[in-house]
Parts: C-alpha cells; structure tokens; sequence
C-alpha cells in the first residue's frame, strides 16, 4: 500500500513553469521590463479614454446645430389715407418682432442682416437688422423696422382695392442673417440663415392671419 502511494506521480505546478531566458535574466532587467509593460499599459488606456473623450465631444458639444429665426408678430403703423388712395407723402411703418433661437451650446454672434417686404411679388420696403449675440440655448428678441414706400405700394396692381375693400394686406418677407458660432476656440462654422415668411394683416383685428415662415441654412 505505502509503495503504491510512494510510485504515485505528482500533478506539475503550471505557475513553476519559466523559459530559460527568464532564468537567466538578472533582476534589475526583470524589473525594468516589468516596468516597460505598465508604461505601455497605461499610455493605451490613456489614448483610450482620450479617443472616447473626442467621439463623445464630437457627438454632442461639437456639433453645431441650426439657429432657427421667427417673425412672431407684426404691426402696420401710419397706414393713411386721403381722397380714397394711400397718401404718397407718409411711409408705412412696418414693425416686427424677430427671435433669433441658439440650441447650441455656444454662442451665436451675428453680424448686420436684411429683412425684404414684398407685397404682391414687388419689393416696397427694406431694413437691416442690428448685430448681436444669441447666448448658448437661449432666444433673443429684437424690433425690426421698416418703412415701406407708399409709391412701391400704389404701383401694386389691385393693391388699394384690397385695402378698401376687404381690409387686408397681403405681404411676404425674406430675412438673411448671417453670424458664426465658435466651441472652445476649436470649432468654427460660419451660418446663413434665411427665412421667407408669408402673412396676411387685418385691418380691423389689427393683427396677422395666416402666418407662415420656412427657413433656409446654408453653412
């Protein structure tokens, strides 16, 4: 029984298992490569998270989203009238209330712009829009006015008739704004943004029916 037990062979120790070249080599080389392999370990992991820091960065900060500009009201003023006709000598006074909506995380510094009115496909009036700065996620409000030539108006054909008439003055704009944006003083893109915006204003309500604008970007 003892010598069954004494012929029995040991299971080898996987961990004892070592190349002659680790044998051989000294400690201070042991440990220096030891040292290697960490340094290049945690160089990867830092490249890691900085790749993973940019994708994130380029996903969500970085991207540059489109301002969106609205018209939200608008009111005639000094619109007179003598002898039945428009009079030729007061310019019709068109006052706007324009936003200008920034969704990015960034400001939006926009120079001068123009707004056009159109009444009837001719252009009786035009103003430009003061520069400013739409703050990162936030919404500025500005009074665009503009003063529309009373001359332009009567040579609209069917224009006083609708007037007189049915009360009401059917007239479209086009407003081009164009500013940047800048993320960190890394990303830069320059914006245009138009918008052309049709409506209908009421003489008796003293109020705009029908309201419609589309935007246009181009970057």
């Amino acid at each position: 029984m003892a010598e069954r037990e004494q012929a029995k062979p040991l299971a080898p120790a996987a961990f004892q298992i070592r190349s002659d070249e680790d044998e051989n080599m000294p400690a201070p080389a042991k440990s220096h490569r030891r040292n290697c392999i960490k340094c290049c370990g945690c160089i990867t992991a830092i490249f890691l998270i900085l790749a993973t820091t940019i994708v994130v960065l380029v996903l969500t900060v970085f991207q540059v989203e489109d301002p969106v500009i609205r018209m939200n009201n608008v009111s005639v003023q000094r619109l007179e009238f003598a002898n039945g006709t428009l009079r030729a000598d007061v310019n019709v006074t068109l006052v706007a209330d324009v936003s200008v909506k920034n969704p990015n995380s960034a400001t939006f510094k926009f120079n001068n712009g123009t707004t056009t009115v159109y009444c009837g496909g001719m252009v009786v009036g035009e103003a430009n829009t003061p520069p400013g700065k739409a703050k990162a996620r936030r919404t500025l409000h500005m009074n665009v006015t503009v003063d529309l030539i009373p001359s332009k108006l009567l040579a609209v054909p069917g224009l006083m008739s609708d007037i007189l008439s049915v009360r009401k003055l059917n007239v479209s704009s086009n407003t081009v704004i164009g500013g940047k944006v800048r993320i960190l003083q890394i990303v830069k893109k320059y914006i245009v943004v138009r918008v052309n915006c049709t409506m209908t204003y009421n003489f008796a309500s003293q109020a705009i029916q029908g309201g419609h604008c589309k935007p246009h970007l181009s970057i």
